[in-house]
């Protein structure tokens, strides 16, 4: 954070303008605002467009059928039939004379209007392709064209038979100016009117960018407040729903889980502290009183194996906490294949049936063959070793361990109780004492670091208490589960569930016996 604070801070005030987020926010904006009042524009520019030619068309479909009932051709002449002394006839066939052209089959002009010269309209050859394309069709060509001086027109041509059924071309044609002349002053006025726009957009881009990122600054501002030594200060949501609000929380759990980090790193290097003080307090003070009271080679003898007995001690706490270390940070590979759990367990438990003969403890062992999982063979006997040590180091002479391992095929049933998906089969390994028993209130931290349970101080447990964070570890990087059930006074019994390995035979075996769990 003092990194970028102090690189922002090199920048010049321009380029944190630009670089920052408000303007990068407030361009998009504008940017879109801009592309929407463009499209605005030339949405609305077309519609007008469209209009005139809708209204320039129905004035035209009307002219056409006013020249139907007022035009007849005799003899190659253009004949008009209407009443003269009806002043409202002849201001409609005056006004169709002016926009019309006639010419016969062979594209000669027998009548027009002056404009279709202009078009180049009166053209021999185009007339005579204009009639061969009406007969094709049976459909009246209506088409935009423009003068040589730019003037649009909107020009319907069709065919009329005189009474000898000859076939004669007639055009009639609108002026569109009045109606492009309204679409080029709202262009114009538009274009005018577009920077006023964009610069209304641009400041109110502005102001909605930075309502928008106070919340982020406050955010902010709070999250530079917390530190390692106030971990437990948390941003209240606002109250919105939105995604600040899932932001804000998303954050406070990260500091929760960094709180949670950083307290186990102080407890760590608490026990760390106190585990290792003690046996270098022993090996100094045995090396401090040979030195100043010994006086023969047997007693700097004593002295010395002492001292090498908790020098022992305190490499194998080194020793452990490394594996453990390279076991959690994922450094310690895992050299996963089949294995019989059946036959380890048997195999740990006659190891230790010596200690227990010497604890005056009975120790037996139940397993059922075939329960083949898949892994690493030197932590699983690490796993089975450490609950073996645990159950008779707690356990009082006269006492007994059983340890089991038992083969389940999990299955499933459906709403009608019938067999669904079937989940991988699982090793259930037991190891149960009838040993001091562990407190409730002490259960959730059996697996810590350094951790140990302690009946009394007048009969001190040995160990390091790392035992059990390693059974903890290994049964998570085997995909299994493990369960601890205690009561004080009766005894202890710890179950470890590792899902069987599909691809061995004792798997297919299994599935063929018929199981289900309640």
């Amino acid at each position: 954070m003092a990194r970028f604070s102090t690189a922002l801070a090199r920048l010049s005030p321009r380029k944190r303008l630009i670089r920052g987020l408000r303007f990068r926010l407030a361009a998009s904006y504008l940017l879109f605002f801009t592309i929407l009042l463009l499209g605005l524009g030339l949405l609305f520019r077309q519609m007008l467009v469209n209009i005139a030619k809708e209204q320039a068309n129905e004035l035209l479909n009307e002219e056409w059928a006013a020249i139907k009932g007022y035009l007849r051709i005799e003899h190659l002449r253009a004949l008009w039939y209407y009443d003269y002394a009806d002043p409202e006839e002849a201001l409609i066939v005056d006004r169709l004379k002016s926009n019309y052209l006639i010419a016969d089959e062979n594209g000669v002009v027998l009548e027009r209007a002056p404009f279709y010269t202009s078009l180049r309209l009166d053209q021999a050859d185009e007339i005579r392709a204009r009639l061969k394309t009406l007969e094709q069709t049976q459909q009246p060509l209506i088409e935009m064209m423009y003068t040589g001086k730019g003037v649009p027109y909107l020009v319907r041509s069709g065919i009329m038979p005189d009474e000898h059924h000859r076939i004669y071309y007639v055009a009639i044609g609108r002026s569109l100016t009045d109606g492009m002349r309204t679409v080029n002053q709202f262009t114009w006025r538009y274009v005018a009117l577009m920077p006023m726009l964009v610069l209304l957009c641009a400041v109110l881009g502005w102001m909605l960018a930075g309502r928008a990122l106070d919340p982020v600054k406050s955010v902010a501002h709070a999250a530079q407040r917390i530190t390692s030594s106030n971990l437990s200060t948390r941003i209240p949501t606002r109250g919105a729903g939105d995604e600040l609000d899932y932001l804000i929380v998303a954050f406070n759990r990260m500091i929760e889980r960094l709180n949670q980090s950083f307290e186990q790193m102080r407890q760590f290097s608490t026990d760390v502290s106190h585990e290792l003080r003690t046996p270098l307090t022993a090996i100094r003070g045995q090396l401090e009183v040979a030195l100043f009271t010994a006086k023969t080679p047997e007693q700097y003898q004593d002295a010395m194996v002492n001292a090498l007995q908790d020098v022992e001690k305190l490499s194998n706490i080194v020793r452990a906490l490394l594996l453990l270390s390279q076991a959690e940070s994922g450094q310690l590979a895992l050299q996963m294949g089949p294995l019989d759990l059946s036959r380890l367990v048997e195999e740990v438990a006659d190891q230790f049936q010596i200690p227990a003969e010497a604890a005056q403890l009975t120790l037996t062992c139940e397993v059922a063959r075939g329960c083949i999982i898949r892994g690493d063979k030197t932590q699983i006997e690490r796993l089975v070793s450490n609950l073996l040590s645990n159950a008779l180091k707690y356990t009082p002479a006269g006492g007994r361990v059983h340890i089991t391992v038992a083969c389940e095929r999990n299955r499933r049933l459906d709403d009608g109780g019938h067999p669904a998906d079937r989940a991988p089969g699982t090793a259930v390994l037991s190891v149960e004492d009838t040993g001091i028993g562990i407190p409730a209130d002490q259960l959730p931290h059996i697996f810590d670091r350094f951790y140990r349970v302690r009946p009394s101080q007048s009969n001190p447990i040995q160990g390091l208490g790392l035992g059990l964070s390693f059974v903890s570890w290994i049964v998570k990087a085997h995909g299994g589960r493990i369960e601890v059930d205690s009561a004080v006074g009766v005894g202890t019994r710890f179950t470890v569930s590792l899902p069987l390995d599909q691809e061995s035979p004792a798997w297919s075996e299994l599935e063929a016996v018929p199981q289900e769990n309640s």
